[in-house]
C-alpha cells in the first residue's frame, strides 16, 4: 500500500494512522497475541519508528483485487540489521485492517523485543490516551 509506505518512510506517523481502520488488528513479530484497535496500533508503530534506524522498504508486492499488500523492508535496531515485511490486508473503505510485521534473524527479533518491551508501559499509556 503506497499510502502507507510513503507515510512511514517520511516519519509522518499522523498520516500512517489515519489509514487504520477503528478495529485494526495488528500483529507483532514479537508477541504471540496480536493487539486490537487503532488507539494501540498508533502507539506501536510511534514507538517502532524510533527503535528501527535506516528503515528501508525495498520491494512492494500487491495482490490484483488491491485488497492485500506486502512491504519488504530492512532497517537496524542498535547494531543488528534486520529484515522484515508488513503484511497490510485494507477493507472495503480502503482502511488497513490487518497489520502484521515479521522480521529476521532471530537476533534482530530478540533485539526489537527488548527495546519495544522497554517502551510499553508508555505505549499503553498513549494508547489508553488516544481511546478517550
Amino acid at each position: 500500500m503506497r499510502a502507507f509506505r510513503e507515510a512511514v518512510e517520511a516519519l509522518d506517523l499522523d498520516a500512517a494512522e489515519a489509514l487504520l481502520a477503528p478495529d485494526v488488528v495488528f500483529t507483532s513479530p514479537v508477541v504471540f497475541k496480536p493487539y486490537t484497535g487503532k488507539p494501540i496500533t498508533a502507539a506501536i508503530l510511534r514507538a517502532v519508528s524510533g527503535v528501527f534506524e535506516d528503515l528501508r522498504y525495498v520491494r512492494e508486492i500487491n495482490d490484483v483485487n488491491g485488497r492485500d499488500h506486502a512491504l519488504v523492508f530492512t532497517a537496524r535496531v542498535g547494531d543488528r540489521e534486520l529484515s522484515g515485511c508488513d503484511f497490510i490486508h485494507v477493507d472495503d473503505d480502503g482502511l488497513i485492517d490487518e497489520l502484521t510485521v515479521m522480521v529476521r534473524p532471530l537476533s534482530a527479533a530478540q533485539a526489537l523485543a527488548a527495546a519495544m518491551g522497554a517502551q510499553f508501559e508508555r505505549i499503553a499509556e498513549e494508547a489508553r490516551a488516544r481511546s478517550m
